[in-house]
């Protein structure tokens, strides 16, 4: 009697918590909800008076920016929390000091209201001034807080007329104070000036800067990196490179960040094992006005130093990040036990600073590092060893020179044929 009176009690709990289940899945949800980082971001408008101009497909630039905010609005993701910033939009006089003081929060950065945000969009005339730097600034404040990506996408058509308030120099303040925030920038007019400093902004922070002259080419790119903030990012793990090999940090896969002062090198180590292939690419920026012409090498060594493999990348002119990489298959081994590879990759600048400029700290250095299995000879080249013999650039002069000899032979058999007839 007792152990049927248990059993039915243990019945009636499991189901009360069954039920419990069922009656109040909303609120699990929401707490799973809450604890997730949601990614943001804020649109920021340039909707100065330049903005009325019609030369995107027949119809106004406004218009346009118009069009492409309803249909990146239908398209965000649930997760984003999207708002949108405007400049210029609300001063209509002539006065300087007001004119770049005119940047407003049209949409509040949260969960996205498609009609309320529509709405809003709908308003829009091309007014005032083109104060970019302070509406950076305030879109920075906008994105503040919270532990998720965050990205600002910044259309204009036109330069600032601000300053001298450098919103290059403001991004690069942004970028300086660590908050994770990436600022894009789209282009309506490929005019050089605008193209430079919005390519400024862009580089400041780690974004893009595109140039746009067509209403699908807008919508579709503004999507893209509304769409780009939902995607999961990786968090760089800081570490510190040596000026030798030999007490250099050893990384495994993943992203690193460090600094290298100008035209100096850093060395990391990493253990390949056989039969697995290294990936490595680096990125230096240039936080600050250096000289032209310049260079990031990036060398795959042995302990000893001699070179396994190398790539190289250069620049001139225009403040920009210079990215390489390289790749190192390490050969299959029929002995179980053979030890790992220790690879040294080694990273070399030669930027300079311009006159007058710090050289304190170095510059910011971003090296993806990936060990994975190697490639089956059959399928991919990198497996024949490219990085480390001649053997094809002579297998290729052969080819050549026998295709030579065919081809000289044919042509002569084709002469007599005619002469013959």
């Amino acid at each position: 009697m007792i152990t049927r009176q248990r059993l039915a009690a243990g019945i009636c709990a499991l189901l009360a918590t069954l039920t419990a289940g069922v009656a109040f899945p909303a609120g699990a949800v929401a707490d799973e909800t809450d604890s997730a980082a949601s990614p943001k971001v804020e649109l920021v408008l340039d909707v100065s008076g330049s903005m009325s101009a019609k030369d995107m497909d027949g119809g106004s630039r406004m218009a346009a920016a118009k069009q492409a905010f309803n249909e990146v609005l239908d398209a965000t993701p649930e997760e984003v929390q999207l708002g949108i910033r405007t400049l210029g939009a609300n001063y209509h006089g002539n006065d300087r000091k007001t004119g770049c003081k005119d940047t407003a929060q049209l949409y509040p950065v949260g969960t996205l209201n498609r009609t309320e945000a529509k709405a809003a969009v709908a308003t829009l005339q091309p007014t005032g001034w083109t104060p970019i730097g302070p509406a950076l600034l305030k879109a920075a404040d906008d994105l503040n807080g919270g532990d998720g990506t965050r990205r600002i996408v910044l259309i204009s058509d036109g330069e600032d007329t601000c300053q001298p308030l450098d919103p290059c120099e403001v991004a690069r303040e942004i970028a300086a104070k660590g908050i994770d925030l990436t600022i894009d920038t789209l282009g309506l007019v490929p005019d050089a000036k605008t193209r430079d400093q919005l390519s400024c902004i862009a580089d400041a922070t780690g974004g893009t800067y595109t140039s746009v002259q067509h209403k699908e080419e807008l919508s579709d790119r503004v999507g893209q990196l509304v769409d780009r903030a939902a995607d999961p990012v990786v968090t760089p793990v800081a570490t510190e490179g040596t000026a030798r090999c030999s007490s250099a940090p050893t990384l495994k896969s993943g992203l690193y960040t460090d600094r290298e002062e100008f035209g100096k090198q850093r060395f990391y180590r990493v253990d390949v094992d056989p039969g697995q292939e290294l990936r490595a690419s680096v990125s230096v920026g240039a936080d600050r006005e250096v000289n032209p012409d310049y260079g990031v090498l990036l060398r795959a060594v042995t302990v000893h130093g001699r070179e396994i493999v190398r790539g190289e990348g250069t620049g001139n002119g225009r403040t920009d990040a210079v990215s390489t990489g390289l790749r190192y298959p390490k050969a299959e081994s029929d002995d179980d036990d053979a030890p790992a590879e220790t690879v040294c990759l080694q990273v070399t600048n030669s930027f300079s600073a311009a006159s007058g400029v710090k050289t304190t700290p170095g510059l910011p250095l971003e090296l993806t590092v990936d060990v994975v299995d190697g490639p089956s000879r059959a399928s991919d080249v990198a497996s024949f060893g490219l990085g480390r013999g001649w053997w094809l650039l002579g297998a290729l002069v052969l080819t050549g020179f026998v295709a030579g000899l065919l081809w000289g032979w044919l042509s002569r058999w084709r002469l007599a044929v005619w002469r013959t007839n």
